[in-house]
């Protein structure tokens, strides 16, 4: 790579930028998998997209795929503010300052309330420095505001802040480390491709369950984010079979879900819908309430499967296996169920408490919960977004959730190969 070259393309292309105007400048840092992470061109297309300049001070490639490269940057824009904003948007691309300070700290004088300056974080790996010291930050998720502890710093969500918390703020003493695409596990080379239907999904599921093994075999949970269309397309049955297998050790979902799995196993029907025959049956759209209305009457789903109410099923399996399930609450429930957390802010606890040591996340056709998960997640716990849209895929992604592996195909195609994969 001629660096030089690309210097002076960049600036062909940017002819507004006179270097003795661009009077205000800072030295930034960046460390890593550089090139074939593609950070070293979205770090300059940056600058030069925010008005900028750069200066290349020093680039060292690394000599072979464990080293790193480094990065010495000069970077240049025409007034303070465009300055920090530069700096800021270079943070999560794996940019520090070059000078090391401690970072700002300012105390909360409110609860839920922060000084303006605040750093609100990624879900990429941050230190920050205190004492002249870097410090990893805890409970690493995007949104939140990192606060220093007695032991450490944490990210802290901005409702949890209270009067007396040390809020870091500023852009200095705040170190990112983006996530790097491994060298060594080509095999999962799929991981970095584009969301397409164009792809054999036999391969694809094959990958997935290696990981999901190997997950289970480094201690760690994997939980499944679900919404309906697991009832809907027959892909129930295929569910159970992973919870019965080991494989499911957390599942969020909202009130549809296990409203529609005990209408099933109540009735044969999903929405009114005959699932064997295809066809809706005459009264069917009365089921899911009639169903609400018995699980609802035993005192709930661990109460009906006790009193012999709910005898088969996705939840039915849940319990029995003693998996870690949330049901979330939205406006368009009927009923709900008693099991489900109706208060949004407590289910979001709830969410994140279950995603403790979870070490990959499958989504299964639900954008609005598998959204909210991806914004509790640190960036390092792979993401396996299945769904018919390639537009829900792709959107997960563009949250923020750059770990997010797309697969486009029906959930109930999925969830069956997924089931055959792991029991060979």
């Amino acid at each position: 790579m001629n660096l030089h070259v690309f210097v002076r393309e960049a600036r062909r292309y940017n002819p507004t930028i006179v270097a003795n105007t661009l009077t205000h400048s800072a030295t930034v840092r960046a460390e890593g998998h550089l090139i074939d992470s593609q950070l070293l061109n979205a770090i300059f297309d940056t600058v030069i997209e925010r008005g900028g300049a750069f200066e290349v001070l020093h680039f060292e490639i690394g000599r072979t795929n464990q080293d790193f490269s480094k990065l010495i940057l000069k970077v240049s824009t025409a007034t303070p503010s465009g300055l920090a904003a530069l700096l800021e948007t270079l943070i999560p691309l794996g940019c520090h300052v070059a000078e090391e300070h401690d970072a700002l700290v300012r105390v909360a004088d409110r609860d839920g309330s922060v000084p303006d300056d605040f750093y609100s974080t990624t879900n990429q790996r941050t230190q920050v420095r205190s004492g002249g010291r870097w410090i990893d930050v805890a409970r690493q998720r995007m949104d939140a505001v990192i606060v220093m502890t007695a032991t450490g710093a944490e990210c802290r969500k901005l409702r949890d802040v209270r009067v007396g918390d040390r809020v870091v703020c500023g852009l200095e003493g705040i170190r990112v480390t983006p996530e790097f695409r491994d060298r060594e596990r080509a095999d999962f080379a799929f991981m970095a491709n584009d969301v397409s239907s164009e792809r054999r999904v036999e391969v694809s599921v094959a990958r997935i369950a290696r990981m999901m093994r190997e997950t289970r075999a480094r201690g760690q949970r994997i939980a499944f984010v679900a919404g309906p269309v697991v009832v809907h397309t027959g892909g129930g049955q295929y569910f159970s079979q992973l919870v019965r297998g080991g494989y499911v050790n957390v599942l969020l979902a909202g009130n549809a879900l296990a409203v529609h799995d005990a209408e099933h196993a109540l009735f044969g029907t999903s929405l009114g819908v005959d699932l064997e025959a295809g066809a809706p049956v005459t009264g069917g759209h009365r089921h899911h309430m009639r169903a609400i209305n018995a699980i609802n009457r035993a005192g709930g789903l661990h109460a009906a499967v006790a009193q012999g109410v709910l005898t088969t099923g996705v939840m039915v399996e849940c319990i029995r296996a003693n998996v870690d399930y949330i049901l979330a609450g939205s406006i368009r429930d009927d009923g709900p169920l008693a099991d489900t957390v109706t208060d949004i802010v407590a289910a979001q606890d709830r969410y994140a408490a279950a995603l403790a040591n979870v070490g990959m996340v499958i989504v299964l056709s639900t954008m609005l919960h598998g959204i909210g998960v991806g914004n509790m997640l640190p960036a390092w716990v792979p993401v396996i977004c299945v769904d018919i849209n390639p537009a829900v895929v792709t959107k997960l992604a563009d949250r923020g959730s750059s770990q997010t592996i797309g697969l486009v195909t029906d959930v109930g195609l999925f969830l069956h190969q997924l089931a055959m994969q792991l029991s060979a």
